[in-house]
């Protein structure tokens, strides 16, 4: 049996471009803590994001979770539902007490007009997600921050290079944090970074993810070990020559969805916003009733072609056991997570692949069996 269809796929230059970065480190016998490749890396990244501020982490999750001691974050944080359990876990971990309000339907991103009926004494700060890489709806959320004296920390897993109104969107709130998995539309195998406004923050972050020293004898912080190391800052410079190409073949793969499923009776597609420069890095499908199977068994019909979507975010986090205790009921959200399905996007995603994905959707009776 061939390879499965997956829903990502990470982005492999070919092999010989990696090796001289690979000899390099072994020349240079430093493999983590702060190395050459590392501070290119940052360096590099910033000047493609458009930031001043870049702190590389070993994984997204560390750099949520520092974020938060970071901004001394206290008592209770407003955040979403309808996100991956790693926005959340972060809170938990730094003994926060997460705040789930429901989402917009129209961009799966926190409801702005919920927010404010959400906080408390206890609230100290708010994280959205800018899910799918479509922007949050920043300057309200910004408006209700400042009205009640509260940090905002975006989760920006999905946003790499994402622009509002020619802006990076990583310059809004007071943080945001990137992921840089492998199923992200820019990867260092694992990794992730913090965006932050300014060197004093930047540097605080730094001790931060270094235990907290400051020299070689000095401790000012209960810091945790998030360094990135040396191979995968090397092999995230690669990736960063290949990002432009990569972006563009995913905008192929998703142009070419919305017009072949644009006319499929009960299969909806989200819509970007006209002042959005975005990344496609997902695409998301809304199966209504109008569609002759329910989102499950679409998923299903899918699989036993060998082609492996997505229900993301499904459940939702408010519905795992460990979250019941401050969880209600969010029929937006609900809505979206029992009726989402996410299909193949990257890069290496052939023509006629995609064409089987959407003859299969378009008559959902019928098995291919091609792949």
């Amino acid at each position: 049996m061939t390879q499965p269809i997956t829903v990502t796929s990470p982005l492999l230059p070919p092999l010989e471009e990696f090796i001289p970065y690979l000899e390099k480190i072994w020349e240079n016998k430093q493999l983590t803590n702060n190395g050459p490749f590392h501070q290119q890396l940052e360096s590099a990244l910033a000047d493609y994001l458009g930031v001043e501020h870049l702190c590389l982490f070993n994984n997204g999750t560390m750099a949520l979770l520092t974020a938060l001691q970071a901004l001394r974050i206290t008592g209770e944080v407003i955040t979403t539902p309808y996100s991956f359990v790693a926005t959340s876990h972060s809170l938990m971990w730094n003994g926060l007490t997460p705040v789930f309000v429901d989402i917009d339907p129209t961009t799966c991103n926190l409801d702005p007009e919920k927010i404010e009926q959400a906080i408390t004494p206890q609230t100290s700060a708010i994280m959205p997600v800018h899910c799918y890489g479509i922007p949050c709806e920043v300057e309200r959320i910004q408006q209700i921050a400042d009205m009640y004296g509260l940090k905002v920390i975006y989760d920006a897993a999905h946003a790499f290079g994402v622009k509002l109104n020619g802006e990076s969107i990583l310059r809004y709130g007071d943080l945001s944090i990137l992921s840089f998995h492998a199923t992200k539309v820019f990867n260092t195998i694992e990794g992730g970074a913090i965006i932050c406004p300014d060197a004093k923050t930047k540097q605080r972050i730094d001790y931060l993810k270094n235990f907290g020293f400051a020299n070689e004898t000095t401790v000012v912080a209960t810091g945790i070990n998030g360094k990135m190391n040396e191979v995968q800052a090397a092999f995230g410079l690669l990736q960063l020559q290949h990002i432009d190409k990569a972006i563009q073949e995913r905008h192929r793969v998703t142009d070419y969805y919305r017009d072949a499923l644009r006319d499929v009776p009960g299969i909806k597609c989200f819509s970007i916003p006209e002042q959005v420069e975005w990344n496609s890095s997902y695409f998301p499908v809304l199966v209504t009733k109008e569609y002759p199977l329910s989102r499950d068994a679409l998923y299903q019909h899918l699989k036993n072609n060998n082609i492996l979507t997505r229900r993301y975010f499904y459940p939702l986090i408010s519905d795992f056991s460990m979250y019941r205790s401050v969880s209600e009921k969010y029929p937006e959200a609900n809505h979206i997570a029992d009726n989402i399905l996410c299909l193949p996007v990257y890069p290496q995603l052939l023509h006629n692949e995609q064409m089987t994905i959407c003859q299969l959707i378009n008559k959902p009776g019928k098995s291919l069996a091609i792949f």
